[in-house]
């Protein structure tokens, strides 16, 4: 069975390449969010293996979704136009993607995570 990803982005165009993107690297799309407050929703409700997350949802830190999925032991990888310095000293080693990335890049920060 694929691994099931929740993306949580609010750029519409990053969220298409994604749902692309993913299924062709092997991984199956659970589902997508693009607001704190519909990712974290979207945890409750939905089975998930793995995330993509997005440190910035409209102008709102998407830390409390990464918290989330923390608690609940799911694996994770920020996306950001910022790189790692942009994040929480306690995300230090939480892998992040530097926006724009290509496939490779995704692909490689999500086998580090261990989920395939």
């Amino acid at each position: 069975m694929s691994p099931r990803v929740l993306i949580v982005e609010d750029e519409s165009m990053l969220l298409m390449l994604l749902e692309d993107l993913l299924p062709e690297m092997g991984y199956q799309v659970a589902g997508a969010a693009g607001t704190v407050k519909d990712a974290l929703s979207a945890l409750e409700r939905l089975e998930i293996d793995v995330a993509v997350v997005d440190v910035n949802l409209g102008g709102t830190e998407s830390f409390p979704v990464a918290d989330a999925l923390a608690e609940r032991g799911i694996p994770f990888v920020f996306t950001t136009g910022y790189g790692a310095r942009g994040l929480p000293a306690h995300y230090a080693g939480t892998g992040v993607l530097q926006k724009p990335f290509r496939k490779q890049d995704l692909e490689t920060a999500l086998l580090k995570l261990g989920v395939r």
